[in-house]
């Protein structure tokens, strides 16, 4: 059994939308990241960086419980673990790779930025949102032009390339991305999000997320000087 920590944001919907779909079984917690669960030491044990999504797999390798947190990480453990999304094919295998890192080095942080600076920050600075925004569209062209060329991110086959990326392309009208002006984006963005699993997988624990307000604590929690104290 798998324990995940999780909410329900993009990075939490990876590990969630993996789960589904390799069929492996797991528990979810729910971290409230607006009212400073991420905070708790026995969270930090398990994610000592503070973020979800965290795992606990209690059949790890060699039958030993292993501990795993950065959603990256967790795609491509759960991956080894269950055979399944990450190409044999040792050339397949690193363009999935490439387009893996391509999403955690930029699509997570620059698409956070300008969902920061268009959507939470309390002051509209005019530059940041052109510029957070600007490069959230010049990397949806990017992957535009890669799905030109192929039907997934990585090529021929569905892979957690695609698995974090996708998550991240919801709500893309909150980054100041119009999908229409990127045809192979939004042909490829609409068949992944017609799997079941990938459905099942950006259902879990939104409700709590959609119940949970995001007034000035919640702020002051994610964005504030709760968020920066040492622990």
């Amino acid at each position: 059994m798998i324990d995940v920590y999780s909410w329900a944001t993009p990075n939490g919907h990876k590990v969630h939308i993996m789960l589904e779909e390799t069929g492996l079984p797991y528990r979810v917690h729910g971290i409230n990241i607006r009212t400073g669960d991420q905070f708790r030491p026995e969270f930090l044990k398990i994610s000592p960086n503070n973020r979800i999504p965290a795992i606990v797999d209690h059949d790890g390798p060699n039958g030993k419980p292993l501990s795993l947190f950065e959603s990256g990480a967790i795609l491509l453990y759960l991956a080894s673990k269950s055979g399944k999304f990450l190409p044999l094919d040792v050339h397949e295998r690193w363009h999935c790779l490439q387009w893996l890192m391509w999403q955690m080095g930029g699509v997570g942080p620059m698409f956070g930025q300008a969902n920061h600076f268009r959507r939470y920050a309390k002051e509209r600075i005019a530059y940041a949102i052109e510029r957070y925004t600007n490069e959230a569209n010049r990397l949806v062209n990017v992957l535009d032009r890669r799905l030109g060329e192929a039907r997934y991110v990585a090529g021929d086959e569905y892979t957690i390339a695609d698995i974090a990326i996708f998550p991240w392309m919801r709500g893309a009208e909150s980054r100041g991305i119009n999908m229409e002006e990127y045809p192979h984006a939004k042909r490829w963005f609409d068949e992944i999000n017609s799997r079941p699993a990938v459905q099942r997988g950006v259902k879990v624990l939104a409700n709590a997320n959609a119940n949970t307000p995001i007034d000035d604590k919640a702020r002051d929690v994610m964005f504030g000087k709760t968020q920066f104290q040492r622990r």
